[in-house]
């Protein structure tokens, strides 16, 4: 009973401060945005980018709220055990990266609202300091193996060896690694299916723009799991 007693007058000792309230808000609502900013910049999901880092600043807000009227209240921290027991969420998070800067968020919001002023921002620093690095040299070192798919009308008199020479030698310039899987020719049109190592979507265009010098009416198509961009 005493302990009890106590712990209720050290959380009464405790009230929640609304300009200690307000400055953790605005720091969790900057960080937020920094994290935004950073996924929008390093990010490599496919899905809406601008869309997903709205939702960072609210996640940040939020928990920064909850956390203070927690510590502020012993009684408000029972009464949110048992109503966000009831909360579900069901919407999934397709990709690892999401996920990962979704609990970045959430921490912000965690760190705020103990009041670790200084400690969650240098940390939050630190922790985007070395994903840049991680992400600037893994694309820098990284390749995409992928699926070249190039559709073309040969001229009259040309025979498939005097069409798929030229891609063949097009492609070596532009990827480091090219494999012929399939070759479709029906009159004077021709489907070449590549297996390729290339390294970046710029490559891409490079090779479509130098295949079409020598066939004005190709179309370059790209067949991967993570991307399918198509020219």
């Amino acid at each position: 009973m005493n302990e009890a007693q106590s712990l209720l007058a050290a959380h009464a000792a405790n009230p929640l401060s609304l300009l200690e309230l307000s400055e953790n808000l605005l720091i969790a609502g900057a960080l937020a945005f920094g994290v935004g900013l950073h996924y929008r910049t390093f990010g490599a999901t496919l899905a809406s980018r601008e869309t997903f880092t709205r939702v960072f600043p609210f996640i940040a807000l939020t928990v920064c709220l909850l956390i203070s009227i927690i510590k502020s209240s012993l009684a408000l921290s029972l009464g949110l055990v048992g109503a966000l027991s009831i909360v579900r969420f069901r919407t999934p998070v397709k990709e690892p990266e999401e996920l990962a800067y979704v609990f970045l968020s959430i921490t912000i919001g965690l760190g705020l609202g103990a009041n670790f002023r200084r400690e969650t921002p240098v940390a939050v620093a630190l922790i985007l300091a070395m994903v840049t690095l991680i992400q600037t040299r893994s694309r820098r070192l990284s390749s995409r193996n992928l699926y070249v798919n190039i559709g073309l009308d040969a001229g009259e008199g040309h025979t498939a060896a005097s069409v798929v020479e030229p891609v063949n030698a097009v492609l070596a310039r532009h990827c480091k690694r090219i494999d012929l899987r399939r070759m479709d020719a029906e009159h004077r049109h021709m489907e070449l299916t590549y297996f390729v190592d290339i390294g970046d979507i710029a490559t891409v265009a490079r090779l479509a723009e130098e295949l079409e010098q020598h066939y004005p009416t190709v179309r370059v198509t790209l067949l991967d799991q993570g991307w399918m961009p198509s020219l």
